[in-house]
């Protein structure tokens, strides 16, 4: 079952990102292009076609085969980090569907510029979410930190066990 999550998790996000790539591309073609009502309608319904029947349905397969896939278990502060650039990357697609509702309607609160710029942020998205999900660091930069219970000399500042140590949590059985 697990693989076959991951299988339908890796797909779908796969033409998940299609969409979000292309579609700021057809926003651009519609903002650029003077043309008549024909190719205008054209560039409509091929985004919504691309934003309702493709995005939104691969969108909903890799939050929910995601969502399976966090019952198998996790570890490290990767994890939280991830989920904070999905839910950013799910805030992307759903302004990504307003801007086109707006382009729809003949609205363009952006310039030409604005939309160049978003057509590169799902790859940002996606290369952080790779590169989160590839490495998997058990912590992030916590090794590196000092320990506070040292001073600078690098003696301990408890002679006996720190209070985090002696903890009953933290006790063996």
């Amino acid at each position: 079952m697990y693989f076959w999550l991951k299988v339908i998790h890796i797909t779908a996000l796969s033409i998940w990102f299609t969409g979000l790539f292309f579609l700021p591309r057809v926003f651009i073609a519609k903002i650029k292009r003077q043309a008549g009502p024909d190719e205008l309608e054209k560039l409509n319904a091929m985004g919504k076609t691309l934003y309702f029947h493709l995005m939104t349905p691969a969108a909903v397969a890799t939050v929910l085969a995601g969502t399976a896939l966090i019952a198998y278990g996790f570890q490290g502060a990767w994890f939280p980090v991830k989920l904070t650039l999905v839910a950013m990357l799910v805030m992307t697609h759903i302004y990504f569907g307003q801007l086109l509702l707006d382009l729809t309607r003949g609205r363009t609160r952006h310039s030409i510029w604005l939309f160049r710029a978003l057509s590169w942020w799902p790859l940002v998205l996606l290369l952080s979410i790779a590169t989160l999900t590839g490495a998997k660091p058990h912590s992030l930069l916590v090794d590196r930190l000092p320990n506070p219970l040292q001073s600078l000399g690098g003696e301990s500042l408890s002679s006996s066990s720190s209070p985090i140590e002696s903890s009953p949590l933290n006790s063996s059985p």
